[in-house]
């Protein structure tokens, strides 16, 4: 369950509201699933809130746009593809100052990209615990990260998704 510091803005007052920014690697799986799961809840329900993702390293993604367990988990979850971006994207600096809430999907993954990119930065990500292929199936990460997705809609929005 997030707390109440895990949904507070991350830039202080002056954050853009209503933005969230999830960031991992390569911007080809989680990210993008996460961002495509929050879009699709939250224009449904008209709930005011944006999600775009980002990866700290993309070059390290392979060349497909999306990947095939995210595009497989959209389907299964009949979320429409646009609800994603069409492309993988690199974060920039100007991507964390508009984010409300910056979402890293694993920490130990994350955070020394964090630190090296955009030193002072890593406190000010909520880091969740989603492994990439590399560590566990798809089929088990992608409902946990769904589900976190769910909790941070209802945590932001006080409306059940």
């Amino acid at each position: 369950m997030l707390n109440a510091s895990e949904t507070k803005p991350v830039h202080g007052p002056a954050a853009p509201a209503n933005q969230v920014l999830f960031l991992c690697s390569g911007n080809y799986y989680r990210s993008r699933f996460a961002e495509a799961v929050f879009n699709y809840h939250c224009d449904r329900r008209q709930l005011g809130w944006r999600a775009y993702s980002r990866g700290l390293a993309i070059h390290l993604a392979p060349p497909n746009h999306l990947s095939p367990a995210t595009r497989i988990g959209l389907r299964l979850r009949g979320i429409p593809f646009h609800h994603t971006a069409a492309e993988k994207q690199a974060v920039t600096a100007a991507d964390m100052r508009k984010a409300a809430v910056c979402i890293a999907l694993k920490e130990i993954e994350h955070r020394p990209l964090i630190q090296t990119l955009f030193p002072g930065w890593e406190d000010r990500v909520i880091y969740w615990d989603i492994h990439d292929v590399d560590v566990a199936l798809p089929g088990a990460m992608l409902p946990m990260l769904e589900q976190k997705v769910m909790m941070l809609i209802e945590k932001l929005t006080g409306c059940r998704p």
